[in-house]
C-alpha cells in the first residue's frame, strides 16, 4: 500500500512538473530567458574588443581588463553594467531577472521529466540540467541586484570565494577540482560547436538563415569554450601559487588572453565569438526546442 502511495505521489509530481513545461506562458519566459542571456554575451563579447583595441592603442594589452574598457569587467556583471548606466536599463535589467529565473525553472522542471531508463545516465542528465538551471539563477541573481540600484563584482566574489576555500582545510584541493570542471565544461563546449552537436536544440531552418544560425552556432561554442576553459586553468594556478587572485572568473580568463602572443589578435577573435554565441542564442530563443 506505502509503494502504491508513493508511486501515486510521484506520478502526481510527474504530470505537474509536465503541465508546467508545456505552459504558454513558461515557454515564452524561457525563450525570452535565452534572448536576455543572448543579449549578455554579446556585451561581453562588445566590452572584450573594446579591451583589446584599448589595449592595442595603449601599445599593450597586457593588465587589468576591467581597466582597459574605462572600469568595466569583461563578464557577465560588466555586461550588467553597462545596462544599468543605460537610460532604458532598469526595465531591461527587470525583463532580464524574468528571463533568467524563468529559463532557471525550466531547467530545473526539465531535470525532473529527464526520462532514461539506466539509472546513471538519468542522474547524469538530470545533474546537467539542474547545473544549467544553478548558472542561470545566479546571473538573474546579479541581474537583481543590479535592478535593485545596487552593484556586483563577479571577478572580486571569484577571487572572495577562492580565497576563502585556500583558506579551508581541504578547500585548495576543491579549488583544483572545481577548476578541472570548468576546464572540461569548456572543452565540452569546444567538442559540441565542432561536432556540431548543438543543433539538436533546434529546429534549424532552411537556407541561408538557417546556414547563419549553424555557423553562429560553431563559432560561438568554440569561443565560449575557450574562454571557459581558461576560466578553469586559473582556477587551477590559483590553488597551487595559493594565490585567489589568479580566480577572477570570466574577465580574468580574457585578461589572461589578452596577455598572450599576439593577444589583441586573440581577444578580438575570442570576443567576436561570444558575439556570435550571443546571436546564436537569439535564434535559439526563436527557434529553439523546448
Amino acid at each position: 500500500m506505502r509503494r502504491y502511495a508513493e508511486g501515486m505521489t510521484g506520478s502526481s509530481a510527474t504530470k505537474a512538473a509536465d503541465t508546467a513545461k508545456n505552459s504558454t506562458v513558461l515557454q515564452l519566459l524561457a525563450r525570452l530567458g535565452y534572448a536576455v542571456n543572448g543579449l549578455l554575451h554579446v556585451l561581453i563579447g562588445i566590452i572584450a574588443i573594446s579591451i583589446a583595441v584599448s589595449g592595442a592603442s595603449s601599445g599593450g594589452a597586457n593588465g587589468s581588463a576591467s581597466g582597459g574598457s574605462g572600469g568595466t569587467e569583461a563578464d557577465q556583471s560588466g555586461a550588467l553594467a553597462q545596462l544599468a548606466s543605460n537610460p532604458a536599463g532598469e526595465v531591461l535589467l527587470w525583463v532580464i531577472v524574468v528571463g533568467l529565473f524563468a529559463l532557471g525553472l525550466w531547467q530545473i522542471i526539465s531535470g525532473f521529466l529527464v526520462r532514461e531508463s539506466d539509472a546513471k545516465k538519468r542522474w547524469g542528465k538530470r545533474v546537467s540540467e539542474f547545473g544549467k538551471a544553478v548558472a542561470y539563477i545566479a546571473i538573474g541573481v546579479t541581474a537583481l541586484t543590479f535592478a535593485l540600484g545596487g552593484s556586483k563584482s563577479s571577478a572580486s566574489s571569484s577571487q572572495s570565494a577562492s580565497a576563502k576555500l585556500i583558506a579551508t582545510p581541504g578547500g585548495v584541493i576543491l579549488l583544483v577540482i572545481i577548476g578541472l570542471v570548468v576546464f572540461g565544461i569548456g572543452v565540452f563546449f569546444v567538442v559540441r560547436g565542432i561536432t556540431k552537436k548543438f543543433t539538436k536544440d533546434l529546429s534549424v531552418p532552411a537556407g541561408t538563415t538557417g546556414r547563419a544560425v549553424v555557423g553562429l552556432g560553431i563559432v560561438g561554442y568554440i569561443a565560449k569554450g575557450v574562454a571557459l576553459a581558461v576560466v578553469g586553468i586559473l582556477f587551477v594556478v590559483a590553488a597551487f601559487t595559493l594565490d585567489p587572485s589568479k580566480a577572477s572568473g570570466m574577465d580574468g580568463a580574457l585578461t589572461s588572453l589578452a596577455a598572450l602572443p599576439f593577444g589583441v589578435v586573440i581577444l578580438i577573435v575570442v570576443g567576436a565569438g561570444l558575439i556570435a554565441y550571443g546571436l546564436y542564442l537569439g535564434a535559439r530563443a526563436r527557434w529553439g526546442n523546448l
